[in-house]
């Protein structure tokens, strides 16, 4: 067999497993967004024969003896197949590493565990859900054990979502950031424009659900989510799911925090249109893969924090929004509308966050779920855990569970590891950006005319058309010339937040 015949059969199977997980991940979209409350147990059950027909696709012997023969010295690869098969080596080694039985329970369990999650926050109930929970924190350390038992449990967790990410690293960047951001934030949060904004935000209601609905269609489909090969839905927590040309999107809509389902929506549209700009023809492969959830997270935060909170955006939609809703924004000026959109005030809610101070949600997220791998951490001690890092980083304290270690999805979902992604994302966003604005300084003037498709082509090319060729630091690195530096993400929120709250410079 031929270097390229083995290639062409590996990147066949390889597609093959991939295209079961779309499927397996249908199934999950599908019961957070439309499943018949009686529907729970079954639908573990379809989930746990499904994680095992996946498994077995990925884990088939003859994908290992075609890695074997393509890493053999002779084989003469050139950089596009040696980018696919030191990604197929990963997932076939991953694979291999875990029993088809653990992967069947895991995922019956995580099914399950997603429905106590969901009654759990509804009623507050943490007690109720703690057993549910160090199930599914039992899982996670067998999982961790299995693919690299010489490795520490939470760096094995970390690696699954950022390939070579570790709990050190993550702790360096978020240090950095902290010393920075919680003097910064203390001193807008304190400013008599910050108090204005919050009451400006405060006034925002009544705001119909269908015309909010149309709103941030229009929108989204603006900035370049293609809605002929995806959708949007309605779920108790936004997500998004899927690849290629079948991609979906999820919100919540409130009368009264109107921007909070448009800011959602364009989130889950930047990582919608990341999935949309991958190579379809190598979809599965390294070469159509995203590059982890970090480069994945700064593409949906670039979208709603650096655009849609951004005055350019705003020149251009505001005029609509208006339009949409005339009774209850005739009231705001200009310069209010510039307040409103970009409020700072500490919430005990991450997905409500201001971009100010979101990235200390993920910080204490990141504390507890390091504490809780570490065995510093009991599970039943977390809701007092949470506590305290909410008093200390936030200065504020949740009144129930449901405000605070019950609010995400989550852990529910058996998904540790996955909240450092968001703040690495803010970092990667602002880096990216700020990369942006020099081959681009009238960015903000493309935005004010209705223009976002600089700014998607400019992100196809350099960071979509990629893939998983590099890691996260690795992409980075190659297309801002820069390590990851928490540094772009403090200058981007002191130039624009200390224009509007510091009498800082303009952003």
């Amino acid at each position: 067999m031929s270097t390229a015949e083995a290639l062409a059969e590996l990147t066949r199977l390889v597609q093959r497993a991939h295209t079961l997980g779309t499927v397996g991940g249908l199934l999950g979209w599908d019961e957070q967004v439309n499943l018949p409350p009686g529907a729970a147990e079954q639908r573990a059950a379809q989930q746990a024969v499904m994680a095992e027909v996946m498994h077995a696709a990925a884990a088939d012997s003859r994908v290992g003896e075609l890695l074997a023969r393509l890493e053999s010295p002779g084989a003469g690869l050139d950089a596009d197949g040696v980018a696919i098969v030191r990604q197929a080596r990963r997932d076939y080694d991953q694979a291999t590493r875990l029993p088809a039985d653990f992967v069947r329970a895991k995922a019956e369990q995580e099914s399950r565990a997603f429905h106590a999650w969901a009654a759990a926050r509804e009623a507050r109930d943490f007690a109720g859900f703690a057993p549910v929970l160090a199930r599914n924190v039992d899982f996670a350390r067998r999982e961790a054990a299995f693919l690299n038992p010489a490795a520490p449990t939470y760096d094995v967790l970390l690696d699954k979502y950022d390939p070579g990410l570790t709990a050190a690293a993550v702790e360096r960047l978020f240090g950095e950031l902290r010393r920075d951001l919680v003097p910064l934030m203390r001193a807008i949060v304190a400013s008599p424009r910050a108090a204005r904004a919050r009451e400006l935000a405060a006034g925002l209601r009544g705001f119909p659900v269908e015309a909010q609905g149309r709103f941030l269609r229009e929108v989204t489909s603006r900035l370049g989510f293609d809605y002929r090969r995806g959708r949007l839905d309605v779920s108790l927590h936004p997500f998004c799911s899927g690849t290629g040309d079948d991609v979906r999107l999820t919100t919540r809509y409130r009368e009264d925090q109107p921007l909070s389902a448009l800011l959602g929506s364009v989130h889950e549209a930047g990582h919608g249109m990341y999935e949309q700009g991958l190579p379809a023809a190598h979809l599965g492969t390294a070469l159509g893969l995203n590059a982890g959830m970090a480069v994945h997270e700064s593409q949906s935060r670039l979208w709603e924090n650096q655009v849609a909170r951004g005055p350019g955006f705003w020149w251009h939609f505001g005029p609509r929004w208006r339009e949409l809703f005339p009774a209850q924004t005739a009231a705001l000026s200009a310069d209010d509308l510039a307040l409103v959109v970009a409020p700072v005030a500490p919430t005990l809610i991450r997905v409500e966050a201001d971009e100010v101070t979101y990235n200390l949600h993920i910080v204490l997220r990141f504390e507890l779920e390091r504490r809780l791998f570490g065995g510093d951490l009991a599970v039943a001690d977390l809701p007092e855990a949470w506590r305290a890092l909410s008093v200390e980083l936030l200065g504020l304290a949740p009144a129930h569970a449901g405000e605070g270690v019950l609010q995400d999805v989550h852990w529910g979902a058996g998904l540790f590891g996955y909240f450092p992604s968001y703040c690495l994302g803010n970092m990667i966003a602002a880096q990216l950006w700020s990369r942006v604005r020099v081959v681009r300084p009238g960015i903000e003037e493309d935005f004010a005319r209705g223009d976002f498709g600089w700014l998607l082509g400019w992100l196809r090319e350099h960071i979509h058309a990629a893939g998983r060729r590099h890691s996260a630091l690795e992409l980075v690195r190659a297309v801002t010339g820069e390590e990851l530096s928490p540094r772009h993400l403090v200058d981007y929120l002191r130039a624009r937040y200390g224009s509007l709250y510091l009498g800082g410079s303009s952003c």
